[in-house]
């Protein structure tokens, strides 16, 4: 009888074995076959265009085009979605010149925009003379990543002045209250489209007057599509966003074939400085060879990046990051508890999403004013190692120092 048992115990433990293979097989089946992802972002001043669009419609009909799952998201936070374009969090942007313009640069294509290009104007009370009487003056802007903010960086810079020389720079929500925060005084400047400025000039003449005006953007939404998408699919997609985009609110895409527009609107959000004074800089190349040496690389991106892709080896210790995306940021507003677990004899590599991304540049800021001496900065970080094609890792985050 004890043979019999042992032969049962046996076979049971191979059938458990086998569907418990057969379940991994299924599981890492499902995974292979996610879902295609769709990100509808709003900038706050586009509000009336982004409540004409249907998200289950717009999920219901991608899903037919393409003949496989669509999941649709909506946001209205331009930090968030500047994040996923780096990390290519999304196969199809639906979103403002500024995050497809980010997209273009992090492996994905453009379909096209559903608006002409239009111009955005830096506005001021009328007593000031110009731009550079703005220094010391307080500006009233809508989100960090808001195509408002990217352009005011941009005529401040070219007329010789950063944030860093403002008073204030307010960051609030709607860009219109811009324009009542300067008429009331909370505000000395501010970003309007012109079309906004023109109507509002009309009722309220003599207040303010136009300082500075960008180069022309892509107007309303643009559509960006991620590369890797089969070649079959992304033509599905293009034709339907060109011919019945307004069955789901949306207005026709018609093809951008200047990207110029966006070359200019992704080089103002690219604001990390080029030097560190204290740090040296680094390419893909470099790191490879530092930490085959014993060096440290710390990831500084948030948690669901890092488990999602990281380079092999990395450390991860997020820096929390408030302050502002600026040279002259205030890191008391931050939070880098990681810093203190850094063994100040090793050579120290911070990484994140890349030269629009702080992360890096801040932790390395917070190191060197901590007094580690061997800081090294990869500006370049995850987009310039994929692009050079090296390999990465999809594992759980871990916060513990390897020796």
């Amino acid at each position: 009888m004890r043979g019999i048992h042992s032969v049962i115990a046996a076979e049971r433990s191979k059938t458990v074995k086998h569907l418990t293979a057969s379940l991994l097989f299924c599981l890492a089946s499902a995974n292979a076959l996610a879902d295609v992802t769709a990100l509808v972002v709003t900038e706050p001043s586009n509000r009336k265009d982004a409540m004409m669009v249907s998200r289950d419609a717009l999920q219901a009909h991608l899903s037919r085009v393409l003949k496989e799952p669509v999941v649709v998201t909506s946001t209205d936070d331009m930090t968030d979605a500047m994040r996923a374009t780096r990390s290519g969090g999304y196969d199809i942007f639906i979103a403002p010149p500024q995050v497809a313009a980010s997209a273009l640069g992090h492996g994905y294509a453009l379909v096209g925009a559903t608006d002409t290009d239009e111009q955005y104007l830096l506005v001021g009370r009328s007593e000031l003379a110009s731009v550079g009487a703005l220094r010391g003056k307080a500006i009233y802007l809508p989100q960090q990543d808001s195509i408002y903010t990217y352009l005011a960086r941009g005529l401040l810079n070219a007329n010789g002045l950063s944030f860093k020389d403002m008073k204030h720079v307010d960051y609030e929500r709607y860009p219109q209250a811009g324009l009542y925060a300067l008429m009331l005084g909370h505000s000395e400047a501010t970003m309007v489209r012109s079309a906004d400025w023109e109507s509002w000039d009309r009722d309220h003449g003599g207040i303010a007057k136009v300082l500075a005006i960008s180069s022309a953007v892509p107007g309303g939404y643009s559509v960006a599509v991620r590369k890797k998408l089969p070649s079959e699919a992304r033509g599905k997609l293009a034709r339907w966003f060109e011919t019945d985009a307004t069955t789901c609110g949306l207005k026709p895409v018609v093809a951008h074939p200047d990207l110029q527009p966006y070359t200019r609107v992704a080089e103002l959000g690219s604001f990390t400085p080029k030097a560190l004074p204290g740090a040296t800089v680094v390419d893909h190349e470099t790191v490879k060879t530092l930490v085959s040496n014993g060096a440290v690389l710390v990831d500084t991106r948030i948690e669901s990046e890092y488990k999602d892709k990281h380079i092999p080896g990395a450390l991860w210790l997020p820096y929390g990051e408030k302050s502002l995306k600026d040279v002259a940021f205030d890191a008391k507003a931050d939070n880098f508890p990681g810093l203190a677990r850094l063994d100040r004899d090793r050579n120290i590599v911070f990484q994140c999403n890349g030269p629009e991304c702080w992360k890096s540049y801040k932790a390395s800021r917070a190191a060197i004013a901590a007094g580690y001496k061997h800081i090294y900065w990869f500006r370049g970080g995850m987009p310039e190692w994929e692009l050079a094609g090296e390999r990465t890792e999809k594992t759980g985050a871990t916060l513990a120092l390897s020796n």
